[in-house]
């Protein structure tokens, strides 16, 4: 299917890096508002160059638009291409609001259009194998879910602002900081726990700006720590964390009845998942308490915490051959391609538009509790997704 992009940012490079995965998807354009992004962007890919957005959304050969803009324009740009006719892959978050993520479904659905939302990590080997993992009670019924999106104090200290892809764009740090490390990341773990434990009934939440000083000037001041406790059906509560201030931590946990099933990073597409039975075996708690009592009497770093026995889940790894890096172990275009095959089979798409509002209603939740009172009911609501077939 022939699409285009709108949007040669610092994310772009990604989708093109991970794009030869995907022999049916063509790229045969692009289009930005910065013309040196644009031609930098199309050089490298061999595509055509938009002279404006009205000329691409023309162009009766390109079905599908990717939206890469900022996040403050998602909505905007997104509104204008199903208008166009054209199917639209989003970047997430899907509108900067749940009003205007409900109006971009409203507006799809009138056309007879498919509109779908990043971030596409849940059809990952790594999530698609814990959800395997969950359904096969692996830990027992799940009771809590402990998950982190935490960057590290990035800023003022290592200046992100002089971040750069591989063709010299750089990482958009007043963007970032003005939209806020929610908005950017929530989505990385709560896509996976929509797709593991359905729509969230509530969340209760906290925000702050922790860091004034960003180290360049920004118009906004977001909070850059948010903590929620999300509710979910079956009595399953979920803890988010995300933030620019805690050491870098994206590892997510789940408790059971009959133990705990951990990812130490879900922005690696090949992590590992381990697994710790509760309670353990008699043998290993013996070794367990002769480990712990030694590392306390030794003082070591860490042993007010208990060691543990871990043991790996196996499940069969079919990564893709191109993913953006080893430091960022990531198939940006898993999401695009399962947008195209839903086209193509007439089916609903697995980042259904749907989910993504649900993603916008509940990260409005989490970033800006005073508005809901601090605890906020979610009406929005989405159908099953289905696993891959390689996991079911």
């Amino acid at each position: 299917m022939n699409f285009a992009i709108v949007g040669c940012g610092y994310v772009a490079e990604f989708y093109g890096k991970t794009l030869g995965n995907y022999p049916e998807l063509k790229l045969v354009g692009a289009y930005d508002v910065d013309n040196e992004n644009l031609q930098s962007f199309c050089r490298r890919w061999s595509v055509k160059p938009y002279r404006d957005l009205e000329q691409l959304l023309a162009d009766s050969s390109v079905q599908l638009v990717v939206n890469l803009t900022n996040p403050r324009s998602h909505y905007e740009v997104t509104s204008q291409c199903l208008d166009a006719g054209k199917h639209v892959y989003s970047e997430k978050p899907l509108a900067m609001n749940s009003e205007q993520a409900r109006e971009l479904i409203d507006q799809a659905a009138k056309r007879d259009l498919y509109l779908a939302c990043a971030p596409c990590s849940l059809l990952g080997e790594t999530a698609q194998a814990l959800w395997k993992a969950l359904r096969e009670k692996v830990i027992g019924r799940v009771r809590l879910v402990y998950g982190n999106f935490d960057d590290g104090m990035i800023v003022p200290k290592q200046a992100p602002w002089f971040w750069q892809n591989e063709t010299g764009v750089a990482w958009p740090a007043k963007d970032e900081f003005e939209v806020g490390c929610t908005y950017e990341h929530a989505g990385y773990i709560l896509t996976w726990l929509a797709a593991f434990f359905g729509p969230a009934q509530s969340v209760t939440s906290f925000a702050t700006c922790l860091q004034r000083d960003k180290g360049i000037a920004v118009d906004v001041m977001t909070p850059d720590f948010t903590v929620g406790c999300i509710e979910y059906a079956d009595g399953i509560v979920a803890r988010l964390t995300c933030s620019l201030i805690a050491p870098k931590d994206k590892s997510l946990t789940i408790i059971g009845d009959e133990g705990v099933v951990n990812v130490p990073d879900v922005r690696n597409e090949r992590s590992p998942i381990y697994v710790r039975r509760v309670p353990s075996t008699r043998w290993r708690n013996a070794v367990e308490r002769r480990v712990n009592s030694l590392r306390r009497s030794l003082k070591i770093p860490g042993s007010d915490n208990d060691w543990h026995f871990w043991d790996r889940y196996q499940y069969a790894r079919k990564s893709p051959a191109h993913l953006v890096s080893s430091e960022k172990p990531v198939d940006f275009c898993r999401g695009l391609a399962e947008l195209v095959n839903a086209i193509r089979e007439k089916r609903p798409c697995r980042l259904s538009a749907a989910m993504g509002w649900h993603m916008v209603e509940l990260i409005e939740g989490l970033q800006y509790p005073e508005r809901f009172g601090f605890r906020r009911q979610l009406t929005s609501k989405f159908a099953p997704i289905q696993p891959l077939p390689d996991f079911q």
